[in-house]
């Protein structure tokens, strides 16, 4: 299956009064209205459909001279896992050129599960690649959307159930999701810093309307401390002051 057949699958799903996902729309909702934390949902649901045990969604850098994957989200978000950073901080440079030239699915076995490894060679339209992270069976989707850009959505896990009838629908889901992905942060996906859970209560909390002061007593902190965590979320949020990382989170669906 070549990639225009792909892109034409995943407007079919749309069209089809599905959103792009895979999950059935409710009422007007369209692929317009995602934020990050509903694109990290989509990705459950994609898991939950071929039994993987975690995910992550990967842009490819744009530089030629340094080619490498750049982690956008994952199972572990708002945090990020320690496979998607060992995948971030590989040297991922064939990968990279794959997804760049081609969207066939590259798979890996390297769990010593011997029923993983079948259950990925019996997949006619996928091959086999040296594995993202030791010691996991995984599956990295080739992914493309507007302004040449080009990523990975990657499923991890040894029970993982896909056969050749689900494989291009799979497929399709995932080049929505990053499309959409694409559309929200074209410019800043992959760069902000994991944010504590700790870090988003008092984001939230400023949002609100609270002070220092008031968000140190309602979470049990001092006030050092609170103003520390907000400090650190304003950093990796890459804002100049607190009122633009509330904003900054805000539109990126860290904090409702």
């Amino acid at each position: 299956m070549k990639h225009a057949q792909i892109k034409e699958a995943a407007a079919a799903l749309f069209n089809e009064q599905r959103n792009p996902f895979g999950a059935f729309s409710l009422g007007s909702e369209t692929h317009h209205a995602v934020t990050i934390p509903d694109a990290v949902r989509r990705c459950r649901w994609i898991g939950v459909d071929i039994n993987a045990s975690g995910f992550g969604l990967f842009f490819v850098s744009p530089s030629l001279e340094r080619a490498r994957l750049v982690a956008c989200l994952d199972s572990d978000y708002p945090s990020t896992g320690l496979t998607t950073k060992f995948i971030s901080g590989a040297s991922g440079e064939e990968m990279v050129r794959h997804s760049r030239i081609s969207t066939m699915p590259r798979w890996w076995a390297d769990s010593g599960m011997a029923g993983s490894r079948r259950r990925f060679e019996s997949l006619a339209w996928a091959e086999p690649t040296a594995p993202l992270a030791p010691a996991t069976d995984g599956i990295a989707f080739p992914v493309h959307a507007e302004r040449g850009q080009c990523g990975l959505v990657v499923f991890l896990g040894p029970d993982m159930t896909l056969s050749d009838d689900t494989l291009y629908e799979i497929h399709a889901r995932c080049f929505a999701v990053f499309a959409a992905v694409a559309r929200i942060r074209p410019s800043e996906t992959g760069r902000t810093r994991a944010i504590s859970k700790r870090e988003l209560e008092c984001l939230k909390l400023t949002a609100n309307g609270n002070t220092s002061e008031e968000i140190a007593k309602l979470l049990k902190l001092s006030v050092h401390t609170a103003n520390q965590y907000l400090t650190q979320s304003t950093q990796k949020l890459n804002a100049v002051n607190r009122n633009q990382a509330v904003a900054k989170a805000l539109r990126l669906g860290l904090i409702e």
